[in-house]
């Protein structure tokens, strides 16, 4: 059945409704179980998804090109077909494209290619060119700034940018795309693996001046980051340590708006929990960098305070 459903699908003479109804019942087996997406891929499926859904690049509003993306999306591709996606210019801008598209589900299912396909590349100057398409970062912001209520659309939204972000010489351009105010603003609705990845694209982009300086503007920022340590995960500890260490490197503000969300109590904590060897320096770091903005009678202050170690209270 899958190899007639296939067939059907790839043979270009049959008429639409034929090759439209294959796909539709191809993505409807793949959706119920992973034998069956197994079964599908052993039959070269990928490939011929591929063609199907670059046939004609110049065609947007294509159905047969959105049904053959959303099975495509169900499976695992290797590292030759992320290259081969990749490597293609008309491709990815073509996949730019169709984030910006009327349907939710063609939009995620762009999201998620593009995230698979940076996974799946070894070579850094094809992420690059990848990288270097503007309306990717605009499109993958746009999705998780407006389609917070679809679980999904957030989970990829995350697992895409993240990606994108890896690479450090166009992480301005998440950045000028807002995705510093959207990471802030979408940060309590996502799951703990979510979670771990906004904030180690936060961690990243903290990393460039105007992610510094975008996410110090937010009001928010510094103190969900000093609310997250020790709260979900030690990888999230870790991360949101991260951030709020390169925040209080660079503006006073942040240091001040730290220390009054009660960054003190929860980096003491830290140092003393079973949280990692990184979480725990990144957290003595900033306790020698905060001490001249905590109050008089904190403990920081005292002379039983020594800078080179934290000790127990």
């Amino acid at each position: 059945m899958v190899r007639s459903l296939l067939n059907q699908a790839s043979t270009v003479s049959n008429p639409f409704s034929v090759r439209h109804s294959a796909l539709v019942r191809l993505k409807g087996l793949a959706r119920e179980s992973e034998k069956n997406r197994n079964v599908i891929c052993s039959h070269e499926a990928r490939e011929i998804l591929m063609r199907i859904l670059f046939s004609d690049v110049s065609s947007g509003s294509s159905e047969l090109s959105q049904e053959a993306l959303a099975v495509l999306v169900m499976f695992q591709l290797t590292e030759s077909e992320c290259t081969g996606i990749g490597s293609d210019s008309n491709r990815v801008v073509y996949l730019s494209e169709l984030l910006f598209h009327s349907s939710i589900e063609v939009r995620v299912n762009s999201a998620s290619l593009i995230e698979t396909v940076l996974a799946g590349m070894r070579s850094s100057d094809l992420r690059a060119e990848i990288c270097n398409v503007d309306e990717i970062f605009a499109g993958v912001t746009d999705i998780l700034k407006n389609l917070s209520s679809y679980p999904r659309a957030l989970r990829i939204g995350v697992r895409a940018l993240f990606a994108l972000c890896l690479l450090k010489q166009t992480r301005h351009k998440a950045v000028q795309a807002g995705a510093a105010e959207t990471l802030i603003d979408r940060l309590t609705d996502l799951d703990k693996c979510d979670a771990e990845r906004a904030l180690a694209t936060i961690e990243l982009l903290c990393r460039i001046p105007s992610g510094c300086s975008a996410f110090a503007s937010h009001a928010l920022t510094v103190p969900l980051l000093v609310k997250t340590i020790l709260r979900i995960s030690d990888r999230a500890t870790e991360y949101a340590a991260g951030a709020l260490m390169a925040l209080c490197s660079e503006s006073e503000q942040s240091q001040k708006d730290a220390v009054s969300a009660g960054v003190l109590t929860q980096l003491l904590l830290l140092v003393q929990s079973d949280c990692t060897d990184r979480a725990k320096r990144k957290a003595q770091m900033l306790l020698k960098l905060l001490r001249d903005s905590w109050p008089e009678d904190s403990i920081g202050n005292s002379d039983d305070f020594a800078c080179s170690e934290i000790v127990p209270f």
